[in-house]
């Protein structure tokens, strides 16, 4: 490939440009950083590319016992397939499971007092387990009987 590529370059020369960068250009802070990758998170896990694919509607409706229709959340017996607030509501509890990892990172500082570190840990935990909590609830409604004995 060098060998190709030595006379094209022999002939050409690269042009002195002084390119400077605009001043107006700064390197983001870091909370703007952590704010993108989170929407980016939220939106990649609630499914924004399927949702803008196949257009599924927010809500769907089932008919009870007596006629009447009820609104459904969630798509059941379909794995593959979901509503938009089902997609928003898995995203959210995603995201508070991964908050409280976060939250209970940030107590390992050593100058954070005993009683902040608690709450913090508290908080931390307590947003996992319910983050847990209701996805597992999630995977029960959409298919009933899931890893049932």
């Amino acid at each position: 490939m060098d060998t190709m590529l030595r006379p094209i370059f022999g002939v050409l020369t690269v042009p002195d440009l002084k390119i400077k960068k605009p001043t107006w250009v700064q390197i983001p802070s870091s909370w703007t950083i952590f704010v993108f990758i989170l929407l980016t998170y939220f939106m990649v896990t609630g499914g924004i590319i399927y949702d803008v694919i196949v257009e599924p509607p927010s809500v769907g409706s089932t008919t009870d016992e007596h006629g009447h229709t009820r609104p459904v959340a969630f798509m059941p017996y379909r794995v593959n397939g979901q509503y938009i607030m089902e997609g928003l509501a898995s995203s959210f509890m995603f995201s508070l499971g991964g908050a409280g990892l976060i939250i209970l990172d940030q107590t390992h500082n050593p100058s954070t007092p005993k009683f902040n570190r608690m709450m913090l840990q508290f908080v931390g935990f307590a947003a996992m387990v319910i983050s847990f909590g209701c996805c597992w609830v999630f995977m029960r409604m959409k298919l009933p009987g899931y890893m049932q004995s």
